[in-house]
């Protein structure tokens, strides 16, 4: 547990937390890491799980030291720095891996050069000119190094960014790495995470982050505030009542790091939220995983997973550092402390004030919530993360929909696919076929000689899942529901339930269990195909209020009633 200030249900009625809790926070995550410090402080190696990488100390080093960045030049104390001063000392001379082409210094040198940027008057400036010439001499390698191409671009600009401040010229550097993203633009806001329909929390903690933090320095604010904007204007709908954001995608050990875009629309002035607003999404983030200690190991340290440690939320570069990059969540202490944003009531969020129904074309995704339970769920009609040419499913990835109070089992959850000698097929990669308000769609081939067709309609907790499929006549097609731990009980309820098409119902049971509690239960809905072309429909519910009726749906004119009366076409 945190010692944090009493909380202030005055100025923030919702979460109790003010900045003085975040300031808090950040001194206890940055004490809690003191112990594991080398003996001449150029890596911060804790215990537990090693990355693939072999630079784990460095991590260390590098994220904690944003964090510390964040927390000095909001206003906290500049010793806070010290033992950073004296690891760039040594680091470069060795202790340090060198930047290479396609390796994870790379990723830390772009914390590191952040940080000495915003802190220069209190670090950079005063150390020793020959200090200096050794930590420019590593930095300069990752302006000449090949890198990942993805989000792995925007890590040379911030570095390029601190050098060009020093004197250096590394303009070409910074115009190359913001030119390459804007092949990823798919508007609204949204941008592949590199090649491939990748799209996750990767797009605020990086794709919007890092161009914001270089307009916020002195670099071009556009076009990157306006679709900053963009993004918000929906983001806000992603964060459930309780502060969690949405259980998807990978490096989700980073939890509050999904706050740092909030706090960017608030640096760069273009956020469409209040500044009470803004604060009450950050904040909830933040209390989430911190108020009661659920995300920290008891030496105060960020474990590997959502709450406690979680294998299957890992990735194979994550390691026991890793989670720091949760440190970008802390961006909102760079706002001085009689900001709006601080200073102002906390007020709803969005998914408080009424229900969300809200679709993204770019991404594929459909975002929908319901105010009498503040949860949410996302649909998933677009993100697969797939290589070229295809590979195995991604549970983290290619599920139907996804929450912000479930996760995936590792028998497929919220799955429709076809039945071919004992083993459901995959879903593969997707092409998204649209999305507008309550509704997306999409198609993906299992196998070459099959298609599958969905479309998913929403209205309150209630999802209709219409597909169809494209297969032989006879061949089983089995969709299944929403995973939840059998510990869930009344406070969290799931149904699946045939509209049409699908004659067995099953429950299934996941020893695995997911990051949200073991021993999950999985509803499951199989039919087989009447011919060469048929529909299935059914309805997935998920729900912490009591749930109206569902819906029906008629197969003669491809409606769906409501339970207020409400007739809407599917849109095929």
């Amino acid at each position: 547990m945190l010692a944090l200030p009493p909380e202030d249900r005055s100025l923030s009625p919702y979460t109790g937390w003010t900045r003085a809790h975040w300031e808090a926070a950040a001194d206890a995550l940055l004490s809690a890491v003191e112990p594991y410090r080398s003996p001449d402080h150029s890596l911060i190696t804790l215990p537990g799980r090693a990355s693939w990488s072999g630079c784990d100390g460095l991590e260390g080093y590098a994220r904690t030291f944003l964090l510390a960045s964040f927390r000095v030049a909001g206003g906290g104390d500049p010793a806070a720095l010290q033992p950073y001063a004296e690891g760039l000392a040594t680091g470069p001379l060795g202790t340090w891996p060198e930047i290479k082409d396609h390796f994870q210094p790379m990723v830390e040198a772009a914390s590191i050069a952040l940080g000495l940027r915003l802190t220069r008057p209190w670090l950079w400036d005063r150390l020793d000119p020959s200090v200096q010439d050794r930590v420019v001499g590593w930095l300069e390698e990752a302006l000449r190094r090949e890198h990942v191409d993805n989000n792995w671009h925007l890590f040379p600009v911030t570095v390029a960014g601190f050098l060009q401040e020093l004197g250096h010229d590394t303009q070409a550097v910074i115009d190359r790495g913001l030119d390459r993203i804007e092949r990823w633009y798919e508007g609204d806001g949204w941008y592949r995470d590199g090649e491939g329909r990748n799209f996750d929390h990767y797009n605020g903690w990086a794709m919007h982050l890092y161009p914001a933090l270089h307009a916020h320095l002195g670099g071009p604010s556009e076009p990157y505030a306006t679709r900053l904007r963009a993004f918000l204007g929906n983001y806000g709908s992603a964060f459930d009542a309780n502060g969690s954001p949405v259980y998807q995608g990978r490096s989700l050990i980073y939890r509050f790091a999904a706050a740092a875009p909030v706090w960017a629309g608030e640096l760069l002035g273009v956020s469409p939220y209040s500044p009470g607003t803004a604060r009450r999404l950050a904040s909830g983030a933040l209390r989430h995983f911190l108020a009661d200690g659920r995300a920290l190991s008891p030496q105060g340290l960020l474990t590997l997973g959502w709450y406690g440690p979680h294998e299957p939320s890992l990735q194979p570069y994550s390691g026991a550092a890793s989670p720091y990059w949760a440190s970008k969540g802390f961006l909102g202490l760079l706002l001085p402390a009689d900001h709006p944003a601080w200073t102002s009531v906390e007020e709803p969020g969005p998914v408080e004030r009424a229900d969300q129904a809200i679709g993204l074309p770019g991404p594929g995704l459909l975002v929908h919530s319901t105010a009498a339970d503040g949860l949410v769920r996302l649909v998933n009609h677009g993100s697969d993360h797939q290589p070229p040419g295809g590979g195995p499913d991604d549970p983290l990835y290619q599920r139907l929909a996804y929450s912000s109070r479930t996760g995936p089992a590792t028998l497929a959850d919220n799955h429709l696919g076809l039945v071919i000698d004992g083993e459901v097929t995959p879903r593969g990669p997707i092409t998204p076929l649209g999305a507008g308000p309550g509704w997306a769609a999409s198609s993906c081939r299992p196998t070459p000689s099959t298609l599958i067709e969905s479309v998913s309609m929403v209205r309150g907790p209630h999802e209709v899942r219409l597909h169809r499929v494209t297969a032989p006549s006879g061949t089983v097609v089995r969709q299944t529901g929403w995973a939840l731990p059998e510990a869930a009980g009344e406070e969290l309820t799931g149904a699946l339930l045939p509209l049409h098409g699908f004659t067995r119902s099953s429950v299934m049971e996941s020893s695995e269990g997911t990051v949200f509690g073991p021993d999950a239960l999985v509803p499951c809905l199989e039919g087989e195909c009447a011919g060469p072309e048929s529909v299935f429909v059914c309805v997935a519910t998920l729900s912490a209020a009591p749930a109206p009726p569902p819906p029906v749906y008629d197969p003669v004119g491809a409606t769906v009633t409501w339970h207020d009366g409400t007739v809407q076409e599917l849109p095929l």
